[in-house]
């Protein structure tokens, strides 16, 4: 016990810790809820929208990550979210229909998309599954699906405490 040497098997394992929380966009979330745009909250009329669209102050969206929704049970014609995403794309820095959370899912596709996979080539990769941002579950499966071609194996978790999700299958 005298001269016992505490080893430290998880940084001698060769494992490399890909932690997806480094991929969140920090540019601010909003919803651009296009209800405020209908008539007696019913309908969109194509003029006024269209008057609307030309003399609203877009800059106000500028670096940020917009949300489209329409919260009220209304027919919103697909030309009229166009059309608004013709306004946004200038100045945001991404643009999603839906929820914010389709937004962050959307932002995290395209944060693993542009991902260079090469310093993962013939790697373990463990998935760090503790963040202290939400990241979304597609966001797990987009990795995986990225990885999986190049890596040795991929895991979930702690580098200390994995969950085996893939491994190469030998030659």
């Amino acid at each position: 016990m005298e001269n016992e040497t505490i080893v430290n098997r998880v940084a001698g394992s060769g494992l490399i810790s890909l932690d997806l929380e480094d991929y969140y966009h920090p540019g601010e979330r909003v919803i651009y809820d296009i209800k405020d745009n209908l008539f007696q909250g019913m309908i969109l009329r194509e003029k006024d929208f269209r008057e609307f669209l030309k003399g609203h102050d877009w800059a106000t969206y500028t670096d940020k990550n917009v949300a489209v929704i329409c919260s009220e049970d209304a027919i919103v014609p697909t030309w009229a979210y166009m059309l608004l995403a013709t306004k946004l794309e200038p100045y945001a820095h991404s643009v999603a229909f839906g929820s914010l959370e389709a937004l962050e899912a959307l932002l995290f596709e395209e944060a693993i998309r542009t991902l260079d996979i090469e310093p993962f080539r013939d790697k373990k990769v463990v998935v760090k599954g503790c963040s202290n941002k939400a990241v979304p579950t597609s966001a797990y499966l987009q990795i995986t699906l990225k990885l999986k071609p190049v890596v040795q194996s991929i895991m979930f978790g702690e580098p200390c405490s994995t969950v085996p999700v893939y491994k190469r299958p030998r030659a």
